[in-house]
C-alpha cells in the first residue's frame, strides 16, 4: 500500500518537517509537478465593442457578401436560409433579426409580408413560452420579446397587416400571453378601422414621369372635379444655331371654371401676382407649385352676391332657421376673418424662373384674355425649384437657388432696404 505522500504525487523530499523550541511542528508543502504544468492565466475583461463585433460579425458578413452581387428579394431570402442552416440552436438570432430589419429598405422588401413571416421563423420554437404566471408576469425572455415587438412595429409603420401565418408563428414562439401576441391583436383591431379612412389616398408607387406626377399633384391640390389640367409644354431638348443643347422644362397648369369667372371680373387697375415655389409632400417625394393670385378687395369694393338656392339641392349653402334663444346664448362671436385673396390658377414646372412662368401666363391668355390687360408681378422666393426626395431635402444643397433663375421682386427698393435692415437687427439681437 502506497504512502499518503505517494498517493498525492509527492516524494518524501517535497515535504520537509521543522521543529521549533516550543516543539510545534511546522510543515512546508511544495506544489506538485502536475499542478505546475496547468498554470492559470490572468482574467481578461472583454470590451463591449468586442462583444458587439462578435455578435454582429455573422450578420454583417452575410449581408455584405450578398450586397456585392445584387440587392433583391431572392438574395435577402438566401441570407435568411444561410443563417438558419448554419446553426441548429440559432445563436445570435436577435442580432440577426435587428440587422435584417435595417437592411430591408435597401433590398426593397420593407413592404413584403412573406419576408416578415420568414424573419419570424428564425426564432426558435417553444423555447420562450412562459410556463407559469410568474414567468408571464416578469416578462419571460425580454430581449426576444422586444425583438418580436420591434418587428411588428416596423410592419405597422409601413402599413402591412399581418395574416394567420404571422399569428401561428407568434403563438409558437412566445405563447398566447406574450407581448408580441398582444401587439398583433392591437394591430388586427385598429388596422381595419383606419385602413380606408383617408378620403384622398396616395398610391404606394408614384408616377415616374414628371408630367404625370404634376398632373396628379395639381388635381390633388385643386380638389375640384370641374378643374381642367392643361399641359402647356412638354420637356424636350433642342439644338441652337451654335450647336448647343437647350433643355426646356415641362409646364403643367390647372384652372377651374369658377376661377376663370373670378379672373374675368378682376379690376384692370390692380395687378396679379405669380408666387412660389410652395412645397407639396407626396410620401417621400417633394414637388413645388406656383400660384396666380390677387390681393383681397378693399371693403368698399366688396359686394355680396345674392344667394342662388338652385345651386345645390342636397347641401344648401344657406339655412334660414329661427330657433328660440336662451339667456345663456351669446349672439356675439369673435371670429377673425382673414381674406388672402382669390387664387386664379396653379402650375408646376421643373424650372421656376421668370422666363418659364411667362410662358405659363401666355398660355393662360388664350382662355383668359384679361391677363393681356392686367400687369403681372412676380414674387419668387429663392429655394428649390425642381423635384426632390426626402434625402435631398434634409441636406443643405437643395436649398440653393437655380443659377439660371431670375427673380423680379414686386417691392420697391426702399421697402427692400427696410426689410434688410430689420433682418440685420434681428440677427444682431440673436447673436447678443
Amino acid at each position: 500500500m502506497k504512502a499518503p505522500l505517494e498517493r498525492l504525487g509527492w516524494s518524501n523530499n517535497d515535504a520537509k518537517v521543522y521543529y521549533n523550541p516550543r516543539h510545534q511542528v511546522l510543515r512546508h508543502l511544495q506544489s506538485s509537478r502536475a499542478c505546475a504544468k496547468s498554470r492559470t492565466t490572468p482574467a481578461r475583461f472583454v470590451d463591449e465593442e468586442e462583444k458587439k463585433r462578435e455578435n454582429s460579425l455573422v450578420t454583417h458578413d452575410l449581408f455584405e457578401q450578398v450586397a456585392r452581387e445584387s440587392k433583391t428579394k431572392a438574395t435577402f431570402n438566401k441570407v435568411i436560409e444561410v443563417f438558419i442552416k448554419r446553426d441548429i440552436r440559432r445563436r445570435g438570432h436577435v442580432e440577426f433579426i435587428y440587422a435584417a430589419l435595417k437592411k430591408m429598405p435597401e433590398f426593397g422588401v420593407e413592404r413584403d409580408l412573406v419576408v416578415y413571416n420568414k424573419l419570424l421563423d428564425v426564432f426558435p420554437k417553444e423555447v420562450f413560452v412562459p410556463r407559469n404566471f410568474i414567468q408571464r408576469m416578469f416578462n419571460h425572455y425580454p430581449r426576444q420579446q422586444e425583438c418580436g415587438v420591434q418587428l411588428l412595429e416596423q410592419m405597422e409603420n409601413y402599413g402591412i397587416m399581418p395574416n394567420v401565418e404571422t399569428k401561428v408563428l407568434l403563438v409558437q414562439i412566445f405563447g398566447e400571453k406574450g407581448h408580441p401576441v398582444r401587439k398583433y391583436q392591437r394591430i388586427m383591431y385598429w388596422f381595419p378601422k383606419f385602413k380606408h379612412i383617408n378620403p384622398f389616398p396616395i398610391p404606394q408607387q408614384l408616377p415616374e414621369d414628371p408630367v404625370d406626377l404634376a398632373r396628379f399633384s395639381l388635381t390633388r391640390i385643386a380638389n375640384d372635379l370641374d378643374a381642367k389640367v392643361t399641359v402647356y409644354q412638354l420637356p424636350y431638348t433642342d439644338m441652337t444655331e451654335s450647336g448647343e443643347e437647350l433643355t426646356l422644362p415641362h409646364i403643367v397648369g390647372i384652372q377651374s371654371p369658377s376661377q376663370m369667372e373670378l379672373l374675368a371680373k378682376h379690376n384692370l387697375n390692380r395687378p396679379v401676382f405669380v408666387e412660389g415655389p410652395f412645397p407639396l409632400w407626396l410620401r417621400k417625394t417633394c414637388v413645388h407649385y406656383y400660384v396666380l393670385r390677387a390681393d383681397p378687395k378693399p371693403p368698399e369694393e366688396q359686394v355680396e352676391e345674392p344667394y342662388d338656392p338652385e345651386r345645390c339641392f342636397d347641401y344648401p349653402l344657406q339655412l334660414e332657421l329661427d330657433f328660440d334663444r336662451d339667456l345663456g346664448d351669446n349672439e356675439d362671436f369673435d371670429v377673425e376673418d382673414l381674406d388672402e385673396g382669390p387664387v386664379y390658377a396653379m402650375c408646376m414646372t421643373s424650372q421656376g424662373d421668370q422666363a418659364t412662368l411667362n410662358q405659363w401666363i401666355a398660355g393662360l391668355q388664350q382662355n383668359n384674355p384679361v391677363l393681356g390687360q392686367v400687369p403681372a408681378l412676380f414674387r419668387l422666393e429663392p429655394g428649390p425649384r425642381e423635384l426632390q426626395g426626402a434625402a435631398e431635402s434634409v441636406s443643405g444643397h437643395s436649398s440653393r437657388p437655380h443659377p439660371d433663375s431670375h427673380v423680379e421682386n414686386a417691392q420697391s427698393g426702399e421697402d427692400a432696404e427696410v426689410i434688410l435692415e430689420e433682418e440685420a437687427r434681428r440677427s444682431h439681437g440673436m447673436k447678443q
